[in-house]
């Protein structure tokens, strides 16, 4: 992969190294805002497109988050969010549109990390032939369902190791923003209360809310609650 420069001229480095399991072992609040600034990226015989993620929610396990799939136990759905950490936990949201997320936490917890949106800094042409709607680069993986279009995420990808080189979807240390901001979590009827969505303050590829929590257009399917 090479180095781009991004819109407005801040230059991105290359992807780090892979992100360790050790990286991941806190708890989910406290994981998720680490994770700004990492790059997941994808191997797919077309081509490779990386994401340099902006915007984040975090879902304790352990029984302590009931908006998080975890709280019922390891159901079938959710039993990849019982670890180990570094895996991909991907589900499809209301029939129309899959989310991706970080498996985070020691195994057994059931927390992860849902990537809510991130700016294309490799494949962007790729990436736009997987988001024809996108009518500007800044929207190409703005909110979780456009950010695993543009990274053809899908069901065949549950489980995958992130932290494995030879894996098609990695994730991979990046340079943090130099600034987070964080808010109440998108779309979600309880534990409101908590402010454990983090974003890049000055990113144009952040959805839905800015700080307050007040919308900035009509959230669309995408931002209702993830279960």
């Amino acid at each position: 992969m090479g180095g781009r420069l991004a819109r407005g001229g801040r230059a991105l480095s290359l992807p780090g190294r892979l992100v360790t399991a050790d990286e991941l072992l806190g708890p989910a609040d406290v994981v998720a805002p680490a994770l700004l600034g990492c790059w997941l990226v994808t191997d797919r015989p077309e081509g490779t497109v990386a994401v340099r993620l902006t915007e984040v929610e975090a879902y304790a396990g352990d029984g302590t988050d009931p908006a998080a799939h975890s709280h019922r136990g390891p159901t079938p759905r959710a039993a990849i969010m019982f670890g180990p950490p570094g895996r991909l936990y991907v589900y499809f949201s209301y029939g129309v549109h899959w989310c991706a997320n970080v498996v985070v936490g020691p195994e057994g917890v059931g927390s992860a990390v849902l990537l809510r949106a991130g700016e294309v800094v490799v494949g962007e042409e790729l990436a736009a032939g997987r988001r024809a709607s996108a009518r500007v680069g800044r929207d190409l993986a703005r909110g979780p369902a456009r950010l695993t279009q543009a990274l053809a995420i899908g069901p065949d990808d549950k489980g995958a190791d992130l932290l494995d080189a030879a894996s098609p979807v990695r994730l991979h240390a990046g340079e943090p923003p130099s600034a987070v901001s964080t808010g109440p979590r998108v779309g979600i009827s309880v534990a409101t209360e908590l402010p454990w969505r983090f974003w890049e303050t000055a990113s144009a590829s952040v959805s839905a809310f800015r700080p307050g929590g007040r919308p900035r257009s009509r959230p669309g399917r995408e931002d209702r609650r993830r279960d």
